[in-house]
C-alpha cells in the first residue's frame, strides 16, 4: 500500500518537470528526499497508511524547518505542494 501510494506522488512530481516554476522544481527536489525518508521509516515499521505517510513528511518537514533548512517563503512553498501532492494522490 505505501509504496504505490508513494509511486503515486513520485509520478505526480515527475508530472510536474515540464511546465514547473523553478520554485516548484525546488519544493518537488526537496520533497522527494522527505518522501523517500519517510516511507524507508515506515516499512520497517507497522503502519503502512498513507495517513502514517502523510504525517511522517510533515513532521520530517517540521524538523528540517526546525533546523533551520528553509527560508519562511520556502517552507511556505514546501508545506504547500506537500498538501497538494497527498490529496491529488489520495484521491
Amino acid at each position: 500500500m505505501i509504496a504505490e501510494f508513494e509511486a503515486r506522488i513520485l509520478a505526480l512530481i515527475d508530472e510536474m518537470v515540464e511546465h514547473a516554476s523553478d520554485d516548484e522544481l525546488f519544493a518537488s527536489g526537496y520533497l522527494r528526499g522527505h518522501l523517500t525518508l519517510a516511507v524507508a521509516e515506515l516499512e520497517e515499521s507497522e503502519a503502512h497508511s498513507a495517513d502514517a505517510l502523510y504525517r511522517n513528511v510533515t513532521q520530517s518537514l517540521e524538523t528540517a524547518i526546525g533546523a533551520g533548512e528553509l527560508t519562511p517563503r520556502d517552507q511556505a512553498l514546501v508545506k504547500a505542494m506537500w498538501d497538494n501532492l497527498y490529496q491529488q494522490a489520495a484521491r
